[in-house]
């Protein structure tokens, strides 16, 4: 399962980029490397519809504005991104790395069905969680997953930090059914979330608490002191060797 093993648990943020795009498998492959059994990565579709990792919608390729959208995924293979790589799609990454675990943030509504198609054809549904900042793309996406890990989208995020706020633990866990983890900032607009008192009211109603991003050793250890389950990081290398000084 995606949360099966203690924790806390290291999310490459679209892998790890010191020496390689991000989002692409090289990302991915010197993210595990590193020690990270969790990546986290992007998705949107393509003009033949299937789904392909990336965080933006658009990208500069050689000066030129392109749309994946508009694109097949026949022809993002052939534009370079940098290191030997090339835009890759979701079925490919979890084929890749069988073992891994991917945290998938559905970005765009063409992306709900792909996304889908591409983690039932690679039989990894219990190896993915689903999010998205969208409750309908979220929702959408984990009804055409059933038994889908899932995480809070923004909506159901701030139902859930007025819950814990008033300590209301009935209130958190009904906010909550269903779900597997908050992934969190720590503050929005100024306001903190990431609180002692959020952190104890989702652990009573049974919901991790992973952080993101989060690249400063010294936040990534008072973080960890505070009893968050997961660090969502650009820097996996650095992540995973300060949980294992502390075990």
């Amino acid at each position: 399962m995606f949360l099966e093993g203690a924790g806390p648990r290291v999310f490459a943020h679209r892998g790890l980029s010191l020496d390689a795009p991000e989002n692409t498998l090289l990302a991915f492959r010197h993210a595990l490397a590193a020690g990270a059994t969790h990546i986290e990565t992007d998705v949107h579709a393509t003009d033949d519809g299937i789904a392909v990792l990336s965080h933006d919608a658009d990208h500069d390729v050689a000066g030129t504005r392109i749309r994946l959208d508009q694109l097949t995924m026949g022809e993002l293979r052939r534009i370079g991104l940098g290191k030997g790589q090339s835009f890759a799609s979701l079925r490919e990454g979890l084929d890749a790395f069988p073992e891994a675990r991917f945290n998938i943030d559905v970005k765009s509504t063409s992306g709900v069905e792909a996304t889908a198609a591409a983690v039932r054809d690679a039989g990894a549904i219990d190896r993915v969680l689903i999010t998205s900042f969208s409750e309908n793309r979220r929702r959408r996406t984990a009804g055409l997953l059933p038994g889908v890990a899932t995480s809070a989208s923004a909506s159901v995020l701030m139902r859930a930090v007025l819950a814990a706020e008033m300590g209301v633990a009935a209130l958190s866990r009904r906010t909550l059914k269903g779900f597997a983890a908050v992934q969190v900032p720590e503050t929005v607009r100024f306001h903190r979330i990431l609180t002692p008192r959020f952190i104890r009211g989702m652990h009573v109603a049974g919901i991790e608490v992973h952080v993101w991003t989060i690249n400063d050793p010294e936040a990534m250890i008072r973080l960890l002191d505070l009893g968050v389950d997961g660090l969502v990081t650009d820097r996996c290398d650095l992540a995973v060797a300060i949980i294992a000084a502390r075990t």
